[in-house]
């Protein structure tokens, strides 16, 4: 692992260099099909991505969170006790003021929150045969009271042959009629608005070998106010099933909550 000066903003943070992304990029990301979004490649010092890449495969496997449903197969690692030092201090770079001012010139979100609690975010890994739904993401963030407003997604595959797949796709709607497909390639980012119809996710299965997995650093940004591109009503991650419908994880819809009360009405 090499060491790296943590002292000062750029050996971490490009800082320069984003803030002229920024510049350069602000009409195309607004104007993106199918939604807001932007990929920009080797933005960061590699060294840094290497190190984090490193402490990724030490963390104690009892500390992955598992998600194994019909929709997503993934594990994620979010706790910043466990995190390694380049890890955290990563983090602790992209969640600071000079990133959101970058992130707000892009994007053209003001007054940019982030996460500290890394809710849903931090390491990213799917292993072969893993994959992630088709999704709209929640849409608030409970702990802080906040709401949804940007997504950044990391790619720290280092060698990735396109054959194994692990693409990243944005699609117009539940049907996919426009898509955007993206690469998890090292030193990839991934940037994307977060609304009701942002759909994206990466839907066939990983078919890397078996000693290879996908693995990615994923952090959100809020703001105080909901967005009108957003839904009304708050929601958790809505996927799309196999039908081409919305399917909310973790709902309860309204003939399950009839048999609930009629259950606890029979105990009473």
């Amino acid at each position: 692992m090499k060491e790296l000066d943590m002292s000062s903003y750029n050996d971490i943070l490009p800082v320069e260099k984003l803030y002229r992304l920024a510049e350069e990029n602000h009409e195309q990301y607004k104007n993106a099909s199918p939604h807001a979004h932007g990929v920009f490649d080797d933005v960061f010092n590699p060294a840094i991505l290497k190190n984090v890449l490193e402490e990724f495969d030490t963390k104690d496997n009892e500390k992955w969170k598992e998600y194994d449903t019909k929709y997503e197969k993934k594990l994620q690692l979010s706790t910043d006790q466990v995190l390694g030092p380049n890890t955290r201090a990563l983090i602790s770079n992209l969640n600071s003021g000079t990133f959101l001012k970058f992130l707000e010139k892009l994007t053209g979100i003001n007054s940019l929150i982030p996460d500290p609690y890394l809710s849903g975010g931090g390491l990213h890994k799917i292993e072969s045969g893993g994959k992630l739904g088709i999704h709209v993401d929640f849409n608030r963030n409970d702990s802080l009271k906040v709401h949804r407003r940007i997504n950044i997604l990391i790619y720290l595959n280092e060698d990735w042959d396109d054959s194994y797949g692990g693409h990243f796709e944005l699609w117009s709607d539940k049907a996919g009629t426009e898509k955007v497909k993206i690469a998890p390639i090292f030193n990839r980012m991934a940037i994307f608005n977060t609304t009701a119809t942002s759909f994206h996710g990466h839907p066939e299965p990983l078919a890397c070998p078996p000693d290879r997995s996908r693995k990615s650093l994923a952090l959100y940004y809020y703001t105080v106010e909901k967005d009108n591109l957003q839904s009304k009503k708050n929601h958790g991650t809505v996927f799309v099933n196999e039908k081409g419908q919305a399917d909310e994880l973790g709902k309860v819809g309204l003939v399950q909550k009839l048999k609930n009360k009629v259950k606890a009405f029979i105990k009473a």
